[in-house]
């Protein structure tokens, strides 16, 4: 039975902190998340909008754990839901998900742990949500709260409107004494006002925070080499994960192509691909098999990976809306990540073409509505201002610092090209001269002088200005011209061949009585932002990647995505405190209480083994314990791995049990498995009868020849309808390896 919910505010304070360490190992709130949980707690209703990464699941999340009841998170994606899921079941919170994708028998369990009420958050889709059968089994479950993940996708004005959503209006009339609580992360004040209307929140408390990421640095570049640009951005994040978006599938192809060929492990991803080759590629990037992803934008909401530190754009998007979701897939975990745009005014012009092509035999306000936003952007991209004051304006928010220390702008990374004004005039003289009436193309091979058969047959090399920038680059001068574009100087015509033609402005230039600012990148090296600085102060690398290694190997035995065992930003406090005691891995900010019990002294025995190695000093920050810590944690210090390693091999040559082992080296039994785990790959026993039953023994084997992908122990797992507990498949596959080993040897000799 468990405890009634809190009801004094002492009471929900209290509540609400214990749940945090328990569950997640956080001992403080972000901006808003506190006011958030209250209305969740209190079921009134709200409008939560929080930028990507700025905690907005820990807000759904922590309210039915402290009221001990049901709640509903509607989300769009499958994907979403079982990272999610398998994030929360890691820390022991009771979660599960209903999608189309679960075998019948692990669909009716989950109904049936609704019923029972053991479950404490269920995921579901807004198509499942609204089935007659489904909402009279939440009905009879006593749902109290339904939480509305990118709510944004219910607004028409919205820059991802879903039909589907619009369902979720009837929400209220169905469920007249159960709050709804709205999340997203980019809502202008239009917006806003929309998802409240459709969702029909009553007296809803609406909470907007900061949509400055200062943990982001924004760089946006004229695009003159693509794949040698993004080649160049990638390297700079060397086995790191990086998300690429392009327009087009066929870009995402030849940019993933390019990338490969360099010796980088990337692969494209877009909705021309079949199913099953859609889903190796996200599980790999989600895995950390794969580090970089080239996608067409509709790839970036499938995911939920927490590291990554670099998102390019190939091409300018289509709203600011969307930019400041797609780059807010980056730096999730609150490092450091970097955000870079490849712009050209081309993008402007074929995005304009799609939308009016989409919108030819369709809604003209909507199209209005695509148009004004993809204005808005260009808006963005054509200013030298302050990338993250740009961005909390247009959003409706002042910046107040000076510089931001992290975008291109700040760090003086672009430079005014010499003699712009001059440049300008030499390319609107030739497109004057060509009676404007010719493309982007001929015009930059006129004023390089080219000899192309083009400019032969038309006579264009007897031209003035024939010749005058053949010191600039081919695509340089392109990216110049369409710099005129942005600025006004030039339009493009309409049509299928669109030609170059002088914009009244241009002839204030011609005259010179109006000056041009042309930029480009500057050729030195990228400067590290502040925070890219700080966030890895007192880190030692090497510590860092060692964890990082034992978290993959961890992940991969489980199939679960290794932020599920812990995320960079705990792995960077681990490096960085290097504890070696289980009471100073408590106090790394990531580190719960359940995964403390699971995970502690694995990542404890890494750190020290690492700093003995390394000759490393640990417990660089060793606050005291707090009162609050368990009683069974103490600050003694653990003994040195391979001391404890050996006594346990002593022990289990002896036969000893599991259990008997744990008590004499005084470790958890997930780290006296991986002894045991690792005793029987070295000394390679005919017999593993004293640590595993017979009977369980043969159900594994017989298990695992059928189970996919091979050497994974969830599939397993699962097969056995969980049985069988994870230690001892590992314990039996551990054997089966080295049976097999042995078979092979013997036949080899």
């Amino acid at each position: 039975m468990p405890p009634p919910p809190p009801t004094t505010t002492a009471e929900l304070v209290s509540a609400v902190r214990v749940v945090l360490e328990r569950y997640w190992g956080y001992d403080t709130l972000r901006p808003l998340q506190g006011e958030a949980i209250a209305a969740g707690l209190k079921q009134r209703d709200s409008l939560v909008v929080m930028p990507t990464g700025g905690g907005k699941s820990l807000c759904y999340q922590v309210p039915p754990v402290v009221a001990n009841r049901l709640d509903v998170v509607v989300s769009p994606l499958i994907s979403l839901m079982k990272d999610q899921v398998d994030g929360l079941r890691a820390c022991g919170y009771p979660a599960s998900a209903l999608h189309s994708q679960l075998e019948p028998a692990e669909r009716q369990a989950t109904i049936q742990r609704l019923r029972e009420g053991t479950d404490r958050l269920v995921f579901v889709s807004p198509e499942r949500l609204m089935r007659n059968d489904f909402l009279a089994t939440l009905q009879d479950a006593r749902v109290r709260a339904f939480s509305i993940d990118e709510a944004h996708c219910i607004s028409h004005w919205g820059h991802d409107f879903r039909p589907e959503y619009r369902q979720l209006a009837t929400l209220k009339q169905r469920f007249p004494g159960v709050s709804v609580h709205a999340f997203t992360a980019t809502a202008t004040p239009r917006v806003r006002e929309d998802i409240v209307e459709q969702l029909r929140l009553q007296e809803p408390e609406v909470l907007v925070g900061r949509f400055d990421r200062p943990n982001l640095s924004y760089r946006i570049v004229p695009r003159v080499d693509v794949q040698s640009q993004v080649l160049e951005i990638v390297q700079r994040h060397a086995r790191e994960a990086v998300i690429v978006y392009c327009i087009t599938r066929r870009e995402t192809e030849s940019i993933a192509a390019a990338l490969a060929a360099a010796g980088v492990s990337a692969a494209a991803y877009h909705a021309g691909m079949a199913r099953e080759e859609r889903r190796k590629t996200q599980e790999a990037f989600s895995e950390e098999r794969l580090d970089v992803v080239v996608a067409t934008v509709a790839f970036g909401m499938g995911i939920d990976r927490s590291n990554v530190r670099c998102v390019v754009h190939a091409a300018m998007p289509k709203s600011v809306e969307h930019y400041q979701q797609e780059t807010g897939r980056a730096g999730r975990d609150g490092l450091e990540a970097e955000c870079v745009l490849l712009y050209s005014a081309a993008d402007v012009l074929r995005w304009k073409g799609l939308m009016e092509r989409a919108g030819e035999d369709g809604d003209a306000e909507a199209v209005a509505a695509q148009l004004e936003l993809l204005g808005h952007m260009q808006g963005i991209c054509g200013t030298l201002e302050c990338r993250h004051r740009a961005l909390s304006r247009y959003f409706g928010q002042a910046y107040e610092a000076e510089s931001c220390d992290a975008c291109d702008v700040c760090l003086d990374e672009v430079d005014a090209m010499p003699e712009s004004t001059v440049i300008a005039q030499k390319i609107l003289s030739c497109v004057a001269r060509l009676d404007q009436r010719f493309g982007v193309g001929h015009v930059v091979q006129v004023c390089r002088g080219a000899a192309t058969e083009a400019v032969r047959r038309f006579g264009h090399e007897g031209l003035s200005t024939y010749g005058l920038l053949s010191h600039l680059p081919e695509k340089t001068l392109t990216n110049l011209i369409y710099q005129l574009v942005d600025q006004r100087l030039l339009v493009r015509s309409p049509g299928d061949r669109p030609v170059l033609q002088l914009a009244p402005d241009a002839m204030d230039v011609l005259r010179g009585s109006r000056d041009v600012q042309l930029v480009e990148p500057k050729s030195a090296a990228v400067r590290r932002s502040h925070a890219d600085e700080s966030s890895w102060e007192g880190v030692d690398r090497g510590l860092f990647e060692a964890l990082r290694a034992l978290r993959r190997t961890i992940a991969t035995e489980r199939s679960v995505p290794p932020y599920v065992v812990f995320g960079d930003a705990s792995l960077r406090a681990m490096a960085r405190e290097r504890p070696s005691t289980l009471a100073g891995m408590r106090l790394v900010r990531g580190v719960g209480a359940k995964k403390l019990a699971d995970l502690g002294e694995t990542f404890v025995d890494a750190i020290v083994t690492y700093c003995d190695s390394a000759d490393l000093e640990t417990d660089v920050v060793s606050p005291p314990v707090p009162a609050t810590a368990p009683a069974a944690i103490g600050p003694v210090r653990v003994a040195r791995p391979a001391e404890t390693r050996a006594q346990a091999f002593e022990l289990f040559g002896a036969s000893a049990s599991l259990a008997d082992v744990a008590d004499a080296t005084g470790r958890t039994p997930a780290t006296v498995c991986n002894y045991l785990v690792d005793f029987i790959e070295e000394t390679r026993p005919s017999s593993v009868e004293v640590w595993v039953d017979p009977a369980a023994y043969e159900r594994v084997v017989t298990a695992a020849v059928d189970a996919e992908p091979r050497g994974r122990l969830k599939p397993i797992h699962t097969a056995l309808d969980g049985d069988v507990d994870y230690d001892t498949i590992r314990i039996v596959l551990a054997h089966q390896r080295t049976h097999d080993a042995a078979a092979s040897e013997e036949g080899l000799s």
